[in-house]
């Protein structure tokens, strides 16, 4: 469990920071307003590059101005770095404080975890060897494994990981953009906390829709992994070698093969659900803080009325033919009003 849990938190850690760093578009505070020309000698958008350590630096120096793209994946590879650049120092402490006395105080207990299971294994390949050789009973007793030191030690690894989570989170918070709602800010709230970015928005009936979504994925891949790993153990005792355990399965091996194989399907559809639904809030959040200003009113109308066109001749071909040059022509005119 421990192992488990600790591998997820890196891959948490990872996707967050992965995200950041492939979806740049998702941060281009400018992609809006740049304007697009054939200068050549025009400054390229400084929005394009979404990571530099050199602008970290800066940033957290205040010396420049930081990017929220650029102060999450500094906060996500240093933590810290978010209250730095927003001159939270007094929060340094118990970032810092709290992630390493339960990160460290965690990896103590399974470690200890860890050493009474060597000595149980030991226990157990050695009980094995003697009632193989001399077909006794083993007169010794087993070694306690120390559970309650892995319970201790996952569940204090849990709240480091827990405290690195609210560092990134504070560090967004507290960022001060210039426009209200900022599209960073609501993409990096959905990452962080799904739901929460369209809370952000003003969009409050979205987030028990996407809620609902990712708590039905999560149900459907528990239940589906459950029933996977159910026969798989009954799929792997039916093909024992050992009559005693082969002779007490209630399915045959083909059948249990064929759950085992739809359940592990139905998981991995499952997995895609949760992942899409996931992703699908985060762009949503992004695009509708950036549409928020998009004045959609119901003022829709067309006007078709006659008009007189006059010819621009300026660049016009020279023809030999004075018809050809300076005619007004008649015809209608579409008038569009949105």
């Amino acid at each position: 469990m421990g192992k488990r849990l600790v591998k997820y938190i890196v891959a948490i850690i990872i996707c967050l920071t992965a995200f950041s760093v492939r979806s740049s578009a998702q941060f281009k505070e400018e992609a809006f307003t740049q304007s697009y020309n054939s200068d050549s000698t025009a400054v390229a958008d400084s929005a394009d590059q979404l990571f530099s350590f050199k602008e970290l630096f800066q940033g957290l120096a205040h010396k420049k101005d930081m990017k929220i793209g650029t102060m999450f994946i500094g906060s996500a590879i240093l933590p810290g770095s978010a209250q730095i650049y927003n001159k939270d120092y007094w929060k340094l402490p118990v970032v810092y404080g709290g992630i390493g006395a339960l990160a460290g105080s965690g990896g103590y207990y399974m470690y200890q975890y860890k050493k009474s299971k060597v000595i149980y294994d030991k226990y157990l390949e050695v009980k094995t060897g003697y009632e193989q050789l001399i077909g006794n009973p083993y007169p010794f007793e087993a070694p306690p494994l120390d559970l309650q030191a892995k319970q201790k030690g996952t569940w204090l690894l849990a709240g480091a990981g827990l405290v690195y989570w609210a560092s990134l989170l504070d560090g967004v918070v507290n960022y001060h953009p210039d426009e209200q709602p900022h599209a960073g800010r609501a993409a990096l709230y959905s990452a962080l906390l799904p739901g929460l970015g369209q809370i952000y928005n003003g969009e409050l009936f979205k987030a028990p829709i996407y809620w609902g979504c990712l708590m039905g994925s999560v149900y459907f891949l528990t239940n589906n992994n459950l029933n996977y790993k159910r026969f798989k153990n009954i799929h792997n005792q039916a093909t024992s070698k050992d009559p005693a355990i082969s002779g007490n399965v209630p399915i045959d091996a083909e059948t249990a093969k064929w759950y085992r194989d739809v359940y592990r399907r139905y998981r991995d559809y499952s997995i895609v659900a949760t992942a899409l639904f996931y992703v699908l809030q985060i762009i949503d959040a992004n695009v509708f803080a950036y549409m928020h200003d998009f004045e959609v009113t119901d003022d829709l109308s067309m006007n078709i009325e006659p008009a007189v066109i006059s010819p621009y001749n300026e660049y016009a071909m020279n023809t030999t033919s004075s018809y050809n040059m300076g005619h007004n022509a008649v015809g209608l005119k579409f008038g569009f009003n949105f």
